[in-house]
């Protein structure tokens, strides 16, 4: 299991636990679409990617006004927010 799962540091970090679940999940949905990661592989997980990625502040949860619907969550890299 990830260690920083572990603790409560990367839950508040992002807002909350379902906050967290959500943009792992989106996350680890664009890498599997291809998207390059934002941290270096060193051998790890497309899941240890993401971790790493939430701790380094690399990437974060963006609410977007959609027409279809009112909020949506999407993962924006910090580098350049969507």
């Amino acid at each position: 299991m990830i260690e920083a799962l572990k603790s409560d540091e990367i839950i508040e970090k992002v807002g909350g636990k379902f906050k967290l679940c959500a943009l792992i999940q989106r996350r680890l949905q664009q890498l599997l679409d291809g998207a390059r990661p934002l941290v270096e592989r060193d051998g790890r997980t497309d899941l240890e990617l993401v971790v790493e990625e939430i701790l380094q502040d690399k990437i974060t949860l963006e609410y977007v006004e959609d027409q279809e619907t009112s909020e949506a969550a999407e993962p924006a890299a910090s580098e350049a927010l969507l």
